[in-house]
């Protein structure tokens, strides 16, 4: 909404939103009548002008999301490294393993073939 550019009349009163309307944009070129009714909405055009806490607040929020975000991919790598090597590593050592599971998969494979025509 922030790359609109060709916005004449924009009413957000009474829409509950709260933190800071992003400068720079065309959001400052509306009047205050169009965020009327959002109590925890501040900077241009209102009156209300944010406080210095809040907007750090909000990026500190980004901050940890992001965190979270990065622990969960490192989690999921070292699970599906761990579970590849369970699989590949008892392949790799066990003959016996090695040879039931390609054995195995001949048979499917037969059986698709089988199946098939």
């Amino acid at each position: 909404m922030l790359s609109l550019s060709f916005l004449e009349v924009l009413n957000l009163s009474f829409n509950n939103l709260k933190g800071q309307i992003p400068l720079g944009t065309q959001l400052q070129s509306f009047t205050p009548l169009s965020y009327m009714g959002n109590p925890e909405l501040c900077g241009t055009p209102l009156i209300e002008k944010c406080k210095h806490n809040e907007a750090l607040g909000e990026d500190t929020n980004d901050e940890e999301g992001s965190e979270l975000m990065e622990c969960f991919y490192m989690g999921m790598g070292v699970g599906f490294a761990t579970g590849f090597w369970i699989v590949f590593g008892s392949l790799l050592f066990k003959r016996s393993w090695r040879h039931a599971y390609f054995n195995f998969l001949y048979d499917v494979k037969d059986w698709f073939i089988s199946r098939w025509t």
